[in-house]
């Protein structure tokens, strides 16, 4: 790190923007060592930042605890996943960065430096970092005492529905996604998913809210095998192996797509809905499927999330940019005046001062990436586009 002029980290990949890119010396965390060390005194993990959520919470499982949330993937990195604001969904739920207590990282010099959440003058920023404050080798992670999650989907909820009623909707479960294609008055699938032992478990063969209860298993994305998809129908099991979408051993979602996703303010839902419902015959060509969930909000500085309880919709696109693109600005012209922030590891082309102009401490994180790397040394086009030295 010390002897090179330029320096990016690499999680898993998982990222559809140029975040990672770099002329210089593209590291990959998954040559980290893959600590996992449990304070149960404190409830904490700590774990090398290349660790995969899906491994980690096999060994978190087998000694009898969990993380508050995981994201659909259980295949990405901690670090790489925290960093870029990569969230699950729930209403109590926030990004995965919010389970961060402390985390390491190797600096522009080479040195190690330690930020806890306890140094609210650093600590926010670095939770959600892209990357521009060193290398993550190793995170704090809090812990809750395992437990067990039971999933359920239904089919064909109507749009009028979901618009009319949207709290009722996303507070009825731990956590809850919905698939759509924005088109035919319908959201295809609602998937719920349920903390074992709630009062409010669904009961057998009941619609929920217009939504019929599905005849079997259901795969997010159409005519994909649905074996590579969580187990549903309301079979319990441990929360690793529900809350996310896909299974660890088989390849996530698609695997030949392109995704984008923008955060709302919660308040803007249905605006937003009725958005997207009026681009349904623009996006059919180009969407495999489009979901939407809940986050609560937190307070790191680049968080899409940063003091907004949120919505988010999520696109999974074919694996076309030149197709891709048109339909993203068109998404964008809707979205942007309500406030949507993009994630920052998908596809998006929002005009870089419309971004800095979303995020109240984009001044304070940039003085703390240039006070850890005045030389610029983890910059990249994709930083010197969004956070230029001199804006």
């Amino acid at each position: 790190m010390a002897q090179a002029a330029h320096v990016r980290a690499l999680g898993t990949g998982h990222s559809f923007s140029r975040i990672a890119d770099t002329e210089g010396i593209l590291v990959s965390a998954a040559g980290l060592p893959t600590v996992a060390d449990i304070d149960a005194a404190a409830a904490t993990v700590t774990v090398g930042g290349g660790v995969k959520y899906g491994d980690l919470a096999q060994r978190l499982h087998a000694a009898g605890w969990a993380l508050p949330n995981l994201g659909s993937l259980p295949h990405i990195s901690v670090a790489g996943a925290c960093a870029t604001g990569t969230h699950g969904s729930g209403d109590r739920n926030g990004n995965l960065a919010t389970a961060v207590r402390a985390l390491d990282l190797v600096t522009a010099d080479g040195g190690l430096l330690t930020l806890r959440r306890s140094d609210p003058g650093r600590f926010p920023g670095a939770a959600v970092s892209l990357g521009a404050l060193g290398v993550v080798t190793t995170l704090t992670l809090g812990l809750v005492p395992d437990f067990e999650v039971r999933q359920y989907v239904y089919e064909d909820l109507p749009a009028d529905r979901l618009t009319g009623h949207f709290e009722e909707i996303f507070s009825a479960a731990y956590s809850v996604s919905v698939f759509t294609h924005w088109r035919d008055g319908l959201h295809r699938q609602v998937w719920l998913k349920h903390r074992d032992g709630d009062p409010d478990l669904p009961a057998a063969g009941r619609p929920f809210w217009g939504a019929r209860p599905a005849d079997g298993p259901r795969h997010p994305v159409p005519g994909m095998p649905t074996g590579l998809a969580t187990q549903q129908g309301g079979v319990p099991g441990p929360w690793h192996e529900r809350l996310p979408h896909f299974r660890l051993g088989f390849t996530p979602s698609s695997g030949n797509e392109l995704q984008s996703e923008y955060l709302l303010p919660r308040d803007a839902a249905a605006a937003a809905f009725t958005a997207m419902a009026g681009l349904g015959g623009l996006l059919a060509p180009v969407l495999r499927t489009s979901e939407i969930r809940t986050v609560a909000a937190d307070d790191a500085w680049l968080s899409p999330g940063y003091q907004r309880d949120t919505v988010a919709l999520h696109f999974t696109w074919v694996l076309d940019p030149g197709a891709v693109g048109p339909v993203v600005a068109a998404i964008e012209a809707e979205l942007t005046p309500l406030g949507a922030r993009p994630h920052w590891g998908k596809v998006f082309s929002v005009p870089p001062q419309t971004v800095r102009a979303l995020y109240p401490r984009w001044a304070d994180f940039q003085a703390l990436a240039c006070s850890l790397d005045p030389a610029g040394k983890f910059r990249n086009d994709f930083m010197d586009t969004y956070f230029p030295r001199d804006p």
